[in-house]
């Protein structure tokens, strides 16, 4: 069929990490997630957003531990320190 789309024939990969994550680092931030949501601080108040916006509690979990990552990754690079203030809310 010339011009004409077609369906690839390769089988749809599933989102999320490869079988080579870390999976020690993996449980560490998910760890963190946990333990923030159920702490007081800016982390807390982060997760409580998500929740008030109608996300599941094990997503908003999710997500947190998402973005404790990449913090962490973010002052990793930087060589920084943590503000709360740059702790900025999802987009939707």
């Amino acid at each position: 069929m010339q011009g004409q789309l077609q369906r690839s024939k390769k089988p749809q990969q599933i989102c999320g990490l490869n079988q080579n994550h870390n999976h020690e680092m993996k449980e560490i931030f998910k760890g963190a997630a946990t333990r923030a949501s159920c702490g007081v601080g800016p982390l807390r108040d982060f997760y409580v957003a998500l929740l008030a916006k109608g996300m599941k509690p094990e997503m908003a979990r999710l997500t947190l531990a998402r973005k404790i990552a990449a913090i962490a990754l973010t002052l990793w690079k930087k060589e920084g320190r943590f503000d709360a203030e740059q702790l900025k809310p999802q987009a939707a």
